[in-house]
């Protein structure tokens, strides 16, 4: 990895990239513990108001994601990027003092992470095409793999502490440390020093659409893929936001052994990232895709309430599958679609492959409820397994190269 990173880090605006991307995912990997927590310390909450906080963020995003993906083709995503992270930092900073103070409420939080959710549609299809206004082609999937693995290490660093601040002190203390983190990142991006964009002259936002549609749709492979993954995405988030949460819902012990599971699957993801940097195989996605529908071991582990440390080994097999799948589909993505359409066809990418999630986020904890935790993380499983490897059934997803 050394040789890589030495050999990325002369390419300007590469190594500010990085430093932004870890100090936000050491607040990025305490968000989740603080935040599914804080709502379980209000009184009175249960699994259905975790499902709601936890989707509140999800329904904007998909509203607005296209929309998104227009503005990062026409204007500078790096101040875009920076942008959101700025202005999100300080709706994560007012939940968090919400929860610190005590006046915090489900409705509040709901409130925050919908406008949150705004934010973060406009920095998702921006965020992917910075990386390719810095580096050539043939050093993308380098940098991808550096780059997220950069991440991961915040990302793990950010989930053990939130563990130990979530059970020892107030949820709000991990938020606002979050909050900062986002501000600190958001101003290394803004300032990021990137080639101007050429104004290009365009009929309007319908024809930026359309024309976007027209490049997503002529990809059997990117169809497929996406189709598949909404199923994916609407299992893992379920799993993530909520039912991990309420798998381990002792408010003294949970936040600890939950950040124990959310530790391993990023350890995983940073030995995903090592893999990736340091193999190029003929065929990603195939290889990529298996290893997702595999990942669903960590469902299972969890549904049947297997020892804790066996859990954590799913969860870290589960991280080293979605980063390699991560990588793998981010450089296929660059590679493969133009830059001047990227960002809307990564948008039309990301509201087709979450825009099903917020719903099994909402339902999760009523279901949960009704049928036990249990039962649901064998369905979330199951729809994992079964979806990615009928993805496969497609030729052009078995066969697609990078070279």
């Amino acid at each position: 990895m050394l040789n890589q990173l030495r050999d990325l880090q002369q390419y300007k605006g590469f190594r500010a990239l990085a430093a932004s991307r870890f100090i936000s995912n050491v607040g990025n990997g305490m968000s989740p513990i603080a935040l599914a927590y804080g709502v379980l310390s209000i009184p009175g909450s249960d699994g259905g108001d975790l499902s709601l906080v936890m989707a509140a963020r999800f329904f904007p995003l998909i509203a607005f994601m296209l929309f998104g993906g227009v503005f990062a083709d026409r204007f500078q995503r790096n101040r875009i990027v920076g942008g959101a992270d700025i202005l999100g930092s300080f709706l994560m900073g007012t939940s968090a003092i919400s929860l610190i103070a005590g006046f915090s409420s489900i409705w509040l939080l709901v409130a925050m992470g919908a406008v949150f959710g705004i934010l973060n549609a406009l920095w998702w299809p921006a965020m992917s095409g910075v990386l390719p206004e810095i580096l050539p082609k043939e050093k993308l999937q380098d940098g991808n793999a550096v780059i997220g693995l950069i991440s991961n290490i915040g990302n793990v660093s950010g989930t053990l502490l939130g563990g130990i601040i979530v059970a020892a002190l107030n949820p709000g203390w991990g938020l606002l440390i979050d909050a900062v983190s986002f501000l600190i990142a958001g101003l290394i991006v803004w300032n990021l020093n990137l080639p101007s964009k050429t104004k290009v002259e365009s009929p309007g936002i319908i024809h930026d659409l359309v024309v976007g549609w027209r490049e997503f749709v002529s990809r059997s492979w990117v169809v497929t893929m996406v189709l598949a993954f909404a199923l994916i995405n609407m299992a893992f988030e379920s799993m993530l936001q909520v039912l991990g949460p309420l798998n381990f819902d002792d408010l003294k012990t949970g936040p600890k052994l939950w950040s124990f599971n959310l530790a391993g699957l990023t350890l995983g993801m940073m030995i995903g990232g090592v893999i990736a940097l340091k193999t190029r195989v003929g065929r990603p996605l195939l290889i990529s895709v298996t290893l997702i529908a595999f990942s669903a071991i960590w469902d299972f582990a969890l549904a049947f309430d297997i020892p804790l440390v066996f859990c954590i080994l799913a969860a870290v097999f589960s991280g080293i599958a979605l980063e390699y799948f991560v990588v793998s589909w981010n450089t296929s993505m660059q590679v493969h679609i133009p830059e001047k359409s990227f960002s809307r066809v990564n948008a039309y990418d990301a509201l087709g492959s979450y825009g099903i999630a917020p719903l099994g986020i909402v339902i999760a904890g009523p279901l949960a409820g009704h049928f036990g935790v249990n039962a649901v993380l064998i369905a979330t499983g199951t729809i994992t397994f079964v979806a990615a490897l009928a993805s496969l059934s497609v030729k052009s997803v078995r066969n697609l190269s990078n070279a």
